[in-house]
């Protein structure tokens, strides 16, 4: 299982950034973190400046948003529907879709479940549950 560095998600996106920006071509993945990259203009700066984007720490006291996982987010929704894993995320996916007009701020909703599935996972020490996970989505598109 692939497994990258901070350094490596980072150098990532910017490299894809760079890439779309030149018009270069892009793999599958890079295209479809271009295309969220291209809907966060925020983050526009920090993904064409590498070398900051290395160095800077993003943490709570700062009160800064981290872009690259805000991005890596976005990349793990989009992979987790395209193959509806955990079962059910798609459908549930599309209907907070349907419910909100909106796959990127389904995409932000779904992120707040998923942050609190893997915090959770995290505090227990068990694995992520991702049948909670689909639920907590489910009832967000239920709202």
């Amino acid at each position: 299982m692939f497994n990258p560095t901070r350094d490596e998600v980072r150098q990532f996106f910017c490299n894809a950034w760079h890439k779309h920006t030149t018009g270069q071509i892009l793999t599958p993945l890079e295209a479809i973190a271009a295309d969220w990259m291209e809907q966060h203009p925020e983050y526009h700066a920090v993904l064409a400046a590498p070398e900051t984007a290395l160095a800077q720490d993003y943490t709570p006291e700062r009160g800064e948003s981290n872009p690259f996982l805000h991005l890596s987010m976005h990349l793990s929704i989009s992979e987790q529907v395209s193959v509806d894993q955990p079962p059910g995320i798609r459908t549930a996916y599309e209907q907070l879709t349907q419910r909100l007009d909106s796959p990127h701020a389904a995409q932000h909703e779904i992120m707040e479940c998923l942050g609190d599935m893997l915090w959770k996972a995290q505090q227990s020490g068990l694995p992520p549950d991702g049948g909670a996970y689909v639920e907590a989505v489910r009832r967000r598109a239920s709202r």
